[in-house]
């Protein structure tokens, strides 16, 4: 007969936690088929269950392809077995939910990527598994794809390819997510009243500066998809920026990106990377010497100082400024700033700072992309907000929170007046430093921007077309994009061309690893086998995307993983043919990933 437990070393269960731990010990006999019935229940207590997860995304208004993308995603995985809903949301509770929440099972959505495939640090590294934002929002904890993150890092110039490649193929074993696609861009510009469109590329702030103005024309018409610049433009908002163009405008950085990814001196006259190693490197990074460009101003007339640059290096890794228990970094930006391991003073009257920077030097440059913040303004935002009937969770800041409006930067934009939901007009701040005649650098050349909200491709185009418009700031969405580029109204009025230009933005499905099965690799391998990319770019994008499995550009791809004629070998085939999964073989597909399957042939599984 058994003995009874002590009631102190019980679980929730009631089973002993010692005498289990003892009975399942390696190389352990218990003589008693009793205890051994009695210690199998305890570990077989939950019986599997059908699976049932739901699926987050954007309504149809806000991401027409997302939502088409997770109808298909969910088609594919009820004929595996598996029992789905979908959960539409607003742009603003999608984020809120999957970035600063964390509370969904799966979603499908656009992630911002990036030119360089540094992204992934802040992507999929363990350091952010408990942060906000695009900081491993999946919650992977890995430590050989953190040990691949921190190699391509610190990798020399020459030895980062290598690197980059490791890291890929370790992402495509573990799947934390699928990447689906990235879709080509393509957006209407009007060369009538401004011309240059090429220079820079229209999701960065270069696409809408140094513009050639033709006839005297002082108001640059931008017609925006998403209504969310009219309501926040905060810079740090997960929820309200992606990209963030016009927060781009409103605030400077210490150095800008070019389309092809270089990054070049901006509110900062220069810059110097030093590895300060020996003829075989240093493992921990080098330093880099940074020049402030003199007497610029913030848009309220206050001086940009070393102070300003200090105190939005140390606010973007605590927005609390210490004042707190716990650490409340920015839910943007970590990742860039967490290269930065100390930011140093040389000079004040010259503007002189070094950063010490655990990275090599094309990594350490990105750390001067984020936006500089007036210390005056921003300083008194530490705090927890105080919302009436809101509940507040911990570590939230009122700089997490605040619209930002009007904000004040530096940059070659200042705010000037808004209307939710309808539009929101900025003005050519004439003291910027690209106006300068010793400074040759793109400037604002239209004395206003006015960014007119309207919610649909479609109407927007109409706009363009009919001389409302100057230029649709957002790609085309897939479905009209035929139609544009075959328009005869539009290829016989030489005033409206199309815009092409390259995409770092990728669609993917979006697994929550801190929820069963997710966390699962096994499982996530055969989930990404479910989904036929060639079929859905056809059938969403119209054929106006390039599959892909691994989350970074085409030129950061290597040969090993790239798609060309199909999936490449280590990603498997899909489990299925002409779109349609087979159940067949995706339930021999989960079962040979240990998974079984009731009579009912639903996939079930252990919570």
């Amino acid at each position: 007969m058994c003995g009874s437990p002590r009631p102190s070393n019980r679980d929730s269960s009631g089973v002993d936690r010692r005498s289990l731990l003892a009975a399942t010990g390696v190389g352990l006999s218990v003589a008693t088929s009793g205890c051994i019935r009695q210690v199998r229940s305890a570990i077989n207590r939950d019986d599997p269950e059908q699976l049932s997860l739901t699926i987050t995304t954007r309504t149809a208004d806000g991401d027409r392809e997302s939502i088409q993308l997770a109808r298909a995603v969910r088609t594919a995985l009820e004929r595996a077995g598996i029992a789905v809903d979908l959960d539409m949301r607003s742009e603003e509770e999608f984020f809120r939910s999957v970035l600063i929440n964390q509370d969904f099972d799966v979603y499908v959505g656009q992630h911002p990527g990036d030119v360089d495939p540094d992204v992934l640090y802040e992507a999929l590294h363990s350091r952010f598994v408990e942060e906000a934002g695009w900081q491993n929002p999946f919650g992977l904890s890995s430590r050989p794809i953190d040990e691949r993150l921190e190699a391509q890092r610190l990798a020399p110039e020459d030895e980062r390819e290598a690197e980059v490649e490791a890291l890929l193929e370790a992402f495509v074993a573990e799947q934390p997510f699928v990447p689906i696609c990235a879709r080509e861009e393509f957006r209407l510009v009007r060369t009538d009243r401004f011309g240059g469109w090429n220079a820079g590329h229209p999701a960065t702030r270069l696409g809408y500066l140094g513009l050639e103005v033709h006839d005297d024309a002082s108001q640059l018409r931008i017609v925006h998809t998403d209504a969310r610049v009219s309501k926040n433009l905060n810079p740090l908002s997960a929820e309200y920026r992606e990209v963030g163009v016009f927060a781009d405008l409103c605030y400077d950085s210490l150095a800008t990106e070019t389309g092809d990814g270089a990054v070049v001196p901006w509110l900062a006259s220069s810059f110097e990377y030093d590895d300060g190693g020996d003829a075989e490197g240093d493992e921990t990074g080098g330093r880099l010497e940074v020049e402030l460009r003199e007497d610029c101003s913030f848009h309220d007339g206050e001086s940009v100082t070393v102070d300003d640059v200090v105190f939005t290096y140390q606010f973007l890794r605590d927005t609390t400024r210490g004042t707190a228990d716990y650490p409340a970094p920015t839910p943007r930006f970590r990742g860039r700033v967490s290269i930065v391991d100390e930011v140093t003073v040389l000079d004040r009257d010259e503007g002189r700072l070094a950063f010490s920077v655990s990275a090599d030097e094309p990594v350490a440059e990105r750390a001067l992309l984020v936006p500089i913040l007036p210390e005056h303004v921003w300083a008194d935002r530490d705090g927890r907000p105080d919302i009436p009937g809101v509940q507040i969770a911990e570590g939230t800041t009122d700089a997490l929170v605040t619209d930002d409006v009007p904000p004040v930067g530096s940059g070659p934009y200042q705010f000037a007046v808004r209307s939710e939901r309808e539009h929101v007009t900025f003005e050519r701040y004439d003291d910027h430093f690209t106006t300068r005649e010793d400074v040759s650098l793109p400037g604002p050349t239209a004395a206003e921007l006015r960014v007119q909200i309207d919610p649909r491709s479609t109407s927007a185009i109409e706009l363009v077309e009919t001389d409302a418009a100057d230029v649709t700031s957002l790609p085309l969405e897939s479905y009209v994009v035929g139609d544009v580029l075959e328009s005869e109204s539009i290829e016989g009025n030489g005033d409206v061309e199309v815009l092409e230009s390259p995409s770092w933005s990728f669609y993917h499905l979006g697994f929550n690893l801190r929820r069963a099965p997710f966390g699962n690799p096994n499982f996530r391998q055969v989930v990404a086998r479910l989904l036929d990319r060639e079929t859905l770019i056809a059938d969403v994008f119209d054929g106006y995307a390039r599959p892909t499995v691994v989350p970074v550009t085409e030129e950061w791809t290597p040969d090993s993983l790239a798609w060309d004629d199909g999936p490449p070998d280590p990603v498997g085939s899909f489990l299925g043919s002409d779109g349609t999964v087979d159940p067949g073989a995706a339930r021999e597909a989960f079962e040979d990933a240990g998974f079984g399957y009731g009579d009912d042939g639903r996939l079930r599984v252990r919570r």
